[in-house]
């Protein structure tokens, strides 16, 4: 690790040493996994580990973070957030993210309210700050600590201090909540999530690496690295039947590749994020 790196990694240690007994919202992402492995290293006992199971994290996610809590031996509990019964969510709003963070961070507050700890952290990175997100008012709101931000962390400095730390999760893709799939202002229920989750494990099963299935309606809009679009051309028949086999009419593959958060194009200057 280099010197640059070194001194994010001491300052970030040092930061959540000083927040004394903390939860922090843990997806099973690299991000969050980050805070979290540091903050077991560094607090032990006092540092829990929280992971809402809702419906709109991958069940492949949730099986995930409780391997590696085990693995990395960090206290770990599972909830399940209220977000998905929320009609205001279910409406999908372009301030949906402020409704699920809001959720989650009201369950988060009540341990923490319960169980003597003094902070709730996230996983939040500098390179954050400049997207569309309306979580971050909802953290703001119930004055949740990002550690990473404070210590100057970008998405590749997490990779990269993630890496020399041996965590298996380092080079994990982005993978955003399965809400994400859809277009704002269609409307979210447990079943719509699940078709989304299938059609995504169809596509991990075929071997692709990052990818977003997108819902729209009958149509499934495919987003795929773009070096991986040739592979997709010659294994369009699989993907086509096991997408449809999801339930989907239509499938298509966007000739523009995988971009993360592309539903939030033409939103960044337009969006009012106020709740």
């Amino acid at each position: 690790m280099d010197a640059e790196l070194a001194a994010k990694y001491a300052t970030l240690k040092s930061n959540i040493e000083d927040l004394g007994r903390v939860i922090v919202a843990f997806s099973g992402g690299v991000d969050s996994s980050l805070v979290a492995y540091v903050a077991a290293e560094t607090l032990g006992d006092d540092a829990l580990a929280v992971t809402s199971g809702s419906k709109s994290l991958k069940r492949s996610d949730l099986k995930l973070a409780g391997e590696l809590a085990d693995k990395w031996g960090m206290r770990h509990r599972i909830i399940v957030t209220d977000e998905v019964m929320k009609p205001e969510y279910r409406a999908n709003p372009v301030n949906r993210c402020f409704h699920c963070k809001t959720s989650l961070y009201e369950a988060l507050e009540q341990i923490a309210a319960d169980e003597g700890y003094d902070h709730v952290l996230n996983g939040t990175n500098t390179d954050d700050l400049g997207d569309h997100r309306p979580g971050l008012i909802a953290a703001r709101n119930y004055e949740v600590a990002s550690p990473l931000v404070d210590a100057g962390f970008a998405k590749r400095d997490i990779r990269a201090l993630a890496t020399a730390l041996g965590m298996e999760n380092a080079r994990k893709p982005q993978a955003a909540c399965l809400s994400s799939r859809f277009p704002y202002g269609s409307h979210i229920t447990e079943a719509r999530l699940a078709q989304v989750e299938a059609a995504e494990d169809a596509l991990a099963e075929l071997g692709f690496s990052q990818f977003r299935v997108r819902h729209h309606e009958d149509v499934a809009r495919i987003e795929i690295v773009a070096e991986e679009l040739p592979r997709a051309l010659e294994l369009r028949e699989a993907i086509q039947d096991r997408v449809k086999a999801a339930g989907y009419r239509f499938v298509a593959v966007d000739l523009g590749g995988f971009r993360s958060g592309s539903l939030n194009e033409g939103l960044i200057d337009a969006v009012q994020l106020s709740p």
